[in-house]
């Protein structure tokens, strides 16, 4: 069975509007690729079925309404070739190899078993997420930040009750309980995410989690360890939120702003009496780790 190949060039501004937009079109799957040398981009996947001229223009008029906003994008226009099935697989699977991040984890997608020799080698905890349209890979430098800042926060709160704000595909909750969580509670606004993240719960055994559809404002109770990889405008508008949720002498780990955002959010974050503790820079990005006194 044939496919389409749709190859659009992006920048860190504009990759994430891009893919929701590619998923709505209708997209199978969509990978994010950065070359050494060569500008990023995104490789989306659509049935044969799909008018291949009418993808090429909806994706021309949805850059053209980037650039009325004044988004830079590159001169580059999206492409679209056919892609036999063998090709499509090998190109998606090959978009997400077994990853390690920071000192203990190991981020795996299901088609690498948690058996193989990669993972069985690398002593690693092993954490399993499908790739989807939810959120969080293990890939991007925004989760690959917060996992790293998990591992600190729970080196100092060994045990922790932890909640994970906008959890995508469950992939930071799902990560603090192999670290030592005792239990979490994750939360999204957005149904497709909360599948996608229930699905990988019970693919990684993780009965301590629960997985809700629902807003910062909807949880009552105060945690050790709060999580959020939400961009910089949804953190300055949580902040009474975060002061509210954050037990004292608790921990919150941000990810999701792009490299020199973050210092408004730690302006924004000390007034309310938090600081910063450990900062992440990652391909563009910043994440942070801050301590709430007690």
């Amino acid at each position: 069975m044939p496919f389409w190949q749709l190859t659009v060039p992006v920048s860190d501004e504009t990759s994430d509007g891009l893919t929701n937009f590619l998923w709505e079109q209708g997209a199978l799957g969509v990978v994010e690729e950065e070359d050494p040398g060569c500008l990023p981009r995104l490789r989306a996947f659509f049935a044969d079925s799909a008018s291949s001229p009418a993808l090429v223009s909806a994706v021309h008029a949805y850059q053209a309404s980037l650039r009325a906003l004044g988004f830079s994008l590159e001169p580059e226009s999206a492409t679209i070739s056919p892609l036999l099935d063998e090709a499509w697989s090998s190109a998606w699977q090959q978009s997400f190899p077994a990853r390690e991040v920071g000192g203990r984890l190991m981020i795996v997608p299901p088609w690498l078993a948690p058996g193989t020799d990669t993972v069985r080698s690398s002593g690693r905890s092993t954490v399993v997420i499908e790739p989807g349209r939810a959120f969080g890979t293990g890939h991007h430098g925004t989760t690959e930040g917060c996992l790293v800042l998990l591992e600190d926060a729970l080196a100092a709160t060994p045990g922790a009750a932890v909640l994970d704000l906008g959890t995508g595909t469950g992939i930071l909750a799902i990560a603090a309980l192999r670290l030592g969580a005792a239990s979490a509670l994750a939360i999204d606004v957005d149904p497709d995410a909360v599948a996608a993240a229930r699905t990988n719960a019970a693919r990684n055994g993780c009965a301590a989690l629960v997985v809700r559809l629902g807003e910062p404002a909807d949880v009552p109770d105060r945690f050790p360890l709060v999580l959020a990889n939400l961009l910089t405008h949804a953190h300055l508008g949580l902040v009474a939120q975060y002061a509210r949720l954050v037990a004292p002498g608790g921990h919150l780990v941000l990810g999701g702003m792009l490299d020199g955002e973050d210092a408004a959010v730690a302006d924004a974050l000390d007034a309310v009496g938090f600081t910063v503790r450990r900062r992440v820079p990652l391909e563009g990005w910043a994440s942070l780790l801050l301590g709430k006194p007690r």
